[in-house]
């Protein structure tokens, strides 16, 4: 069967989610890229857009991610399919390294015990005093983190130069049932849960060990 296509116009989508994601303007964008910011904007704002190899090449190095993820050539594909490096280097992540890359919210994976098993869900989350907090719902999945010791995971991968980085956090689950700490995370949270619904009960992860490793390729 023939590879399905995808919409061109999404590069201006992704290039804007990233440049936003950055903290970046347009003009700071453009100057790293070494183009004008007019032509960065028509990118960004016309659908029928279709920027060329080389400046799409400029365009990633100034946004710190690849061509593949500007097009979306990777986006129904599972991190890590390329080839590993010819000489990478596993070192371990300082504490103060794991938390930048933990920065203030994201989506990452929280382990749970359910009746059929382990199970490794994704969840939307937010850092706040010194811990990982999510909103769900009682009688979903990531509920069932409350109440018991539990990982966090948050990874990237940079598929162009088979690099890498992940951020584990273990420590207590539980219920934040104080009004006002749920207030707190309401308003310190980035963003609703991806998957809608009612999820307005918190879950707080209070770290007990926070580690984290990267690959770099020499």
């Amino acid at each position: 069967m023939p590879e399905p296509t995808r919409n061109a116009g999404d590069i201006g989508r992704r290039v804007a989610a990233r440049r936003e994601e950055l903290g970046l303007t347009g003009d700071q964008v453009a100057a790293l890229a070494g183009t004008a910011p007019d032509y960065l904007r028509y990118v960004e704002e016309r659908p029928t857009a279709s920027p060329g190899t080389g400046f799409l090449i400029r365009l990633a190095d100034a946004l710190e991610t690849t061509v593949a993820q500007l097009r979306g050539g990777d986006a129904d594909l599972p991190s890590g399919i390329g080839r590993a490096a010819r000489h990478p280097d596993l070192t371990e992540l300082d504490p103060g390294e794991c938390w930048a890359r933990l920065s203030t919210h994201g989506v990452g994976r929280v382990s749970v015990s359910t009746p059929d098993g382990p199970a490794i869900v994704p969840v939307n989350y937010t850092v706040v005093d010194g811990s990982v907090a999510f909103s769900t719902a009682r009688g979903t999945t990531p509920a069932l983190a409350a109440g018991a010791e539990a990982a966090f995971e948050v990874d990237h991968i940079d598929e162009a130069l088979s690099e890498g980085w992940s951020v584990l956090v273990v420590g207590r689950a539980e219920w934040v049932t104080d009004p006002a700490a749920a207030r707190h995370l309401v308003g310190a949270a980035h963003s609703a849960p991806w998957a809608g619904g009612d999820r307005e009960l918190w879950v707080r992860i209070t770290p007990e060990r926070v580690t984290g490793r990267r690959i770099r390729a020499r």
